[in-house]
């Protein structure tokens, strides 16, 4: 039975790792999975999806306003496919993660969504939310604060490596942008903590 899947992490997780070590398994087992990526992030190049671990593979693009349930449909038209695999699923908007919902019930395709959970504020990412709501099953990719609990949330740097409080929710960046904290420490660094707390 095919199931809406999304596996949410802060950033440097190993999201991409995942995505690309289960969309490998398929290919092993001589069946063929379908690679989305967010046109937006061109870290790894255009139309790749690659780890900092040093693997890749290309994929095709989504883009704001493009109905993802047709460019399935359209994909399945062109040959078997066992499996859509989603990254940096946070930039998806409201109505194309209910569009890869209407997949899994209508198509009967598995969709595995990986990415961000919130933003740098400790805001939901609109895609994120909505795959919240709607999956079938959730699966957190664990990473870890310098301090060595779970981290849970990310903080934005400036070039001078200062901490960010506002600015527009997407900026593409890496380890040279974000850092990946437990919410005590993203307190701290947001400056909601008191200063006499341990």
């Amino acid at each position: 039975m095919a199931k809406l899947y999304f596996h949410y992490s802060t950033m440097n997780a190993g999201k991409s790792t995942v995505l690309l070590q289960a969309a490998h398994n398929y290919v092993e087992r001589g069946m063929k999975p379908y690679l989305l990526t967010a046109k937006v992030d061109d870290r790894a190049g255009q139309a790749r999806i690659a780890s900092r671990i040093g693997i890749g593979e290309m994929a095709d693009t989504f883009a704001p306003g493009e109905d993802l349930f047709a460019k399935l449909r359209t994909r399945f038209a062109e040959g078997p496919c066992a499996c859509v695999f989603v990254d940096e699923a946070q930039f998806l908007e409201t109505e194309q993660a209910w569009q890869l919902a209407r997949a899994v019930d209508d198509l009967g395709v598995p969709v595995m969504c990986f990415g961000l959970r919130v933003d740098f504020r400790g805001q939901l990412f609109p895609g994120s939310a909505t795959l919240l709501a709607l999956a079938d099953e959730m699966r957190e990719v664990r990473t870890i604060c310098h301090c060595g609990k779970k981290a849970t949330m990310v903080v934005r740097k400036d070039a001078d490596g200062q901490v960010l409080h506002d600015g527009a929710q997407v900026m593409i960046g890496g380890n040279e942008s974000y850092i990946s904290l437990c919410r005590r420490h993203w307190r701290e660094a947001v400056g909601d903590r008191a200063p006499d707390a341990p």
